[in-house]
């Protein structure tokens, strides 16, 4: 008799993860991250931000290659739309951290995917920006994100998936809780 289990492949290395998991939880000072972006202005409200290099593991690490992000604001605004809004890329980053969750999460739990779309949306009065209402916070009221899963589970078994991406997703902790923010100017 022949037996055959399927083995799920989402380009997902669970075994990588959990070994580091293990491995930091013996060395926890390597899970001492510092992520790090540089923003340079352009003109009017257009800036450009690279992403090279970070701390973690315990010393200096380098992206394979600097990655580069133009902001601006939208010709409705009177500027030249030379990139996605800051306020944009924020749900970019949501919406990114919780896929790779559902992929990383998908493959743990040996689940195919076929399939992962998620469509965010986040509503914001733009009259706390503007200063026309001091009672309207400058930043998003609220947060919509819609999965769209085609995978080898039962509804229940994506739902369980969706959740333990939420749960562990950084960039969702990072929007849902308040974080220290220092700013100065040398």
């Amino acid at each position: 008799m022949n037996m055959y289990t399927k083995v799920a492949n989402n380009g997902v290395n669970t075994e990588f993860l959990l070994g580091a998991r293990e491995a930091l939880t013996e060395a926890p000072g390597g899970a001492q991250f510092k992520w790090r972006a540089t923003c340079d202005w352009v003109n009017g409200t257009h800036s450009s931000s690279e992403v090279e290099g970070f701390y973690g593991l315990g010393d200096e690490q380098q992206h394979k290659t600097c990655f580069r992000f133009n902001a601006d604001h939208p010709g409705v605004f009177s500027a030249q739309d030379n990139g996605a809004t800051p306020v944009e890329y924020v749900l970019v980053g949501l919406a990114s951290c919780l896929t790779a969750g559902v992929a990383a999460v998908a493959q743990h739990r040996n689940v195919q995917l076929h399939s992962v779309r998620a469509t965010i949306e986040g509503d914001m009065d733009i009259q706390g920006i503007l200063g026309i209402d001091a009672d309207v916070r400058n930043g998003y009221q609220g947060i919509r994100i819609k999965f769209e899963i085609d995978a080898d589970a039962s509804p229940e078994d994506i739902e369980a998936i969706v959740a333990q991406s939420q749960k562990r997703s950084a960039v969702f902790d990072i929007i849902a809780n308040p974080t220290q923010i220092s700013v100065t100017i040398q």
